[in-house]
């Protein structure tokens, strides 16, 4: 008696269903993406070979690679050879597709040569969401990745980097040159083949100092001090480890805080996030269709400057303050301890005492106030916990109240930053995952754009058959 699991005999005919259909089930997420791709208007979103030419080979529908791409990143597979092979062998993309099996290349210069209009349609399915009315709590969360570009850190090149390379190629230079002057001392057959090798090493070495100094001229002419040879636009970026970095992009994605789709989403090759609040707000409000909308984000996104950008612009940001300064540390004052009194314009310092607003603005900057008291500081007898100076001055900005307003929001949102880090760093992990160890496959900053587009609209998709399942989400796409 047999007490295996038997497979059939691989040289036995059978007779396969006849229906290719019959390999898919109804509720297969498959189903999904035919029913997403066929329901875009793909000429109005600007895909090319819409229309097809009148003469010559007939080409691939653009429906149809936009299948194959689909499928491909919503199973963790984007490589264009990949996605090939998958044509040939995979059963679900021989149904999508009805049987097409386009190489490689045009594959991949389908996604090259099509990125507005991919990025197009990775933003109807958010407006798919938002007609599905899953926006309503209008609360989003934002922040900032990076990402590995396809560039190595040996390729890219800053004012730092090539000095201390050419210091290295000098050092190396001066120690071969000494071993070649003892060489030179010495008379025998050996000293003197030593001597052509140290010969070859030091020219090698002049050739590499040439092409630093040449690189050292390239990088100071470059805007942003940087060079990368492989992708161009990628650039040397820190992350959270100390003395860690990567040479990539900074992904930018708001996130719905009660679905957690990803609401909107960009790509840069800045390496901070201080400049990226109003546009990433903005970018929110208007892909929610929300007339406010409230914004979560970390300390790395607090800018005064943007902060008073978003003021009555439906954007309503949530960021806690940075911490600058060291006195509660040591035990002294901090700002927060001096209350502000906007009637009376005047803050009120732990002694109890008043600071008001002097007459001239001292400051670097025209908009900066200066608040003291120098008659109360004189006679203080907390002026040790306050400050080492003859009195103690506090700095306020003129837009300040923005900040207070800000603030006093935070205060009513005790879970802000719970919430923030619940909604937005988890859709950073799954995509890194699903991108792999390498991330990014494509080269310069608007092809990584619109492969980002193609990983947000597999997350997305992903995301709304778990919550919907794939018949009711296909019914709500169809109708």
């Amino acid at each position: 008696m047999k007490r295996f699991v038997e497979g059939e005999d691989r040289r036995q005919a059978t007779l396969l269903p006849e229906c290719l259909d019959d390999y898919v089930t109804q509720d297969n997420p498959v189903r999904v993406i035919e029913v997403f791709i066929d329901e875009l208007d793909l000429g109005a979103m600007g895909f090319a070979g819409v229309v097809p030419e009148a003469t010559g080979r007939p080409a691939y529908h653009p429906a149809t690679l936009l299948k194959i791409y689909l499928y491909g990143y919503l199973n963790r597979i984007q490589s264009s050879r990949r996605l090939e092979r998958e044509t040939q062998r995979n059963i679900e993309l021989m149904w999508l597709t009805g049987r097409l099996m386009p190489d490689f290349k045009t594959i991949a210069d389908f996604r090259r040569d099509n990125g507005p209009a991919i990025r197009a349609a990775c933003a109807q399915f958010v407006v798919l969401c938002r007609q599905l009315n899953l926006f309503t709590r209008a609360v989003v969360a934002i922040d900032g990745s990076k990402f590995k570009a396809v560039n190595t850190r040996d390729k890219n090149f800053t004012v730092t980097k090539v000095a201390k390379r050419i210091e290295q190629v000098e050092a190396s230079i001066a120690r071969y040159l000494a071993a070649l002057d003892r060489a030179d001392r010495q008379d025998d057959d050996v000293a003197e083949a030593k001597t052509v090798r140290l010969k070859e090493k030091i020219e090698g070495l002049r050739r590499q100092m040439q092409s630093l100094k040449e690189m050292g001229k390239q990088v100071e002419a470059a805007p942003d001090k940087q060079v990368s040879l492989t992708d161009p636009d990628a650039r040397s970026m820190a992350t959270s480890g100390k003395g860690t970095g990567i040479v990539g992009y900074n992904v930018q994605m708001a996130v719905d805080a009660e679905h957690h789709l990803i609401v909107a989403h960009e790509v840069t090759n800045i390496g901070s996030d201080r400049a990226q609040l109003t546009s990433m707000g903005q970018r929110a409000r208007d892909a929610t269709g929300c007339e406010e909308i409230t914004v979560l984000a970390d300390r790395g996104y607090y800018n005064g400057d943007e902060v008073l950008a978003c003021e009555g612009s439906g954007v309503l940001p949530c960021i806690p303050k940075t911490q600058t300064s060291g006195n509660a540390k040591r035990g002294l004052f901090t700002v927060a301890d001096f209350i502000y009194d906007a009637g009376n314009d005047r803050y009120t310092c732990p002694a109890g005492k008043h600071l008001t607003r002097g007459k001239v603005r001292s400051d670097r900057r025209d908009d900066i106030d200066h608040y003291r008291n120098l008659t109360a500081c004189s006679s203080c007898a907390l002026k040790p916990r306050c400050t080492p100076d003859k009195h103690k001055r506090l700095k306020r900005w003129e837009h300040e109240g923005v900040l207070d307003k800000m603030q006093d929001r935070l205060d009513r949102l005790p879970d802000a930053m719970t919430i923030r880090r619940q909604t937005v760093e988890h859709p950073f992990g799954t995509l890194k995952a699903w991108m792999g160890s390498t991330h990014f496959l494509t080269k310069t900053l608007e092809n990584v754009k619109t492969e980002m587009s193609l990983q947000v609209l597999a997350y997305n998709m992903k995301r709304m058959i778990n919550i919907f399942g794939v018949k009711p989400l296909m019914t709500a796409i169809a109708a």
